[in-house]
């Protein structure tokens, strides 16, 4: 699993190695500053963990404890539940919302598990057809309708159908077009109140995508969709595409939210459930020496 990391960490150990390209032992904190900042880590947050640093040099574990506190709120346990378990995804468009509900899906196939998914972003007919193609390549039922009908409708139609067949998770996609921000809180707590009409608890999950590419600049349209619905947790995609993987940090730090997956590449079988332990060695493995 640590190889996923690494890979998904590669350009952001290739940004970190061009401030420090030797591996050392322990690390002046000014040079740490430089090199956190080129992995696209908060500056608020360096200077927090830079302040709670008393030593000059820092060594691995004084700063691995610190990072490891950053994602204190990684950890996650899912809640009881009937049959199907619901995973309701919401973020802005492009982030990589319906390539990671193929890559979730394909995770819960290969635990052989039933899905069924729910295409309720209409408010663009390409998300409807896009969904639907990734149905028919992975061999799962998607429950959709035209552009402009109700997704709310969708949704209680989808969770009604899997429960009829006996599927084990449904995953619904929403639309992302925060630039009508109102319009959008308002539909998506109405789709959050449907599934729950539909099956009692459901959606189990609302995830956040995001994508990681945008590192800190990601951080405030979170905190408007955890404002709209309260969500769950996060997943954080195209990891392997950036140097900001420091970001993570930030982004968990700030929101006080779960790390569900990250995505490391295109493929149905890129999505790789968190670790916080593994991806802080895969993070600093790059610039510190190995104990003897």
């Amino acid at each position: 699993m640590l190889g996923f990391f690494k890979k998904g960490l590669q350009k952001t150990a290739e940004a970190m190695k061009s401030v420090a390209p030797k591996k050392r032992k322990r690390i002046p904190k000014d040079e740490l500053e430089d090199i956190l900042l080129e992995a696209d880590v908060e500056y608020d947050l360096i200077e927090i963990i830079l302040r709670e640093l008393y030593a000059d040099d820092v060594t691995r574990d004084q700063l691995e404890s610190k990072l490891m506190a950053t994602l204190a709120w990684a950890n996650y346990e899912k809640p009881e539940h009937e049959k199907p378990f619901v995973d309701l995804i919401i973020g802005v468009n492009g982030a990589g919302k319906t390539t990671t509900i193929a890559k979730l899906t394909q995770h819960y196939m290969n635990a052989g598990e039933r899905v069924l998914l729910g295409a309720s972003d209409t408010f663009r007919a390409a998300a409807i057809e896009q969904l639907t193609r990734w149905a028919d390549r992975l061999g799962v039922p998607i429950v959709s309708s035209r552009q402009g009908h109700d997704p709310s409708a969708v949704a209680y139609d989808a969770i009604e159908s899997a429960k009829a067949r006996g599927f084990e998770h449904v995953i619904i996609d929403t639309a992302g077009r925060l630039h009508t921000q109102t319009n959008l809180s308002e539909e998506l707590k109405k789709i959050v109140r449907i599934c729950d009409k539909a099956h009692a608890g459901a959606p189990h999950r609302k995830i956040l995508i995001i994508d990681g590419t945008q590192g800190n600049s990601a951080i405030a349209q979170a905190k408007a969709f955890n404002e709209m619905v309260d969500v769950d947790g996060i997943i954080i995609t195209k990891l392997d595409g950036t140097a900001k993987g420091g970001s993570i940090f930030s982004i968990a730090y700030a929101l006080r939210l779960p790390i569900f997956f990250v995505g490391v590449g295109e493929q149905p079988d890129d999505l790789v459930p968190f670790n916080k332990f593994e991806f802080i060695d895969g993070f600093l493995d790059p610039i510190f020496e190995a104990e003897a």
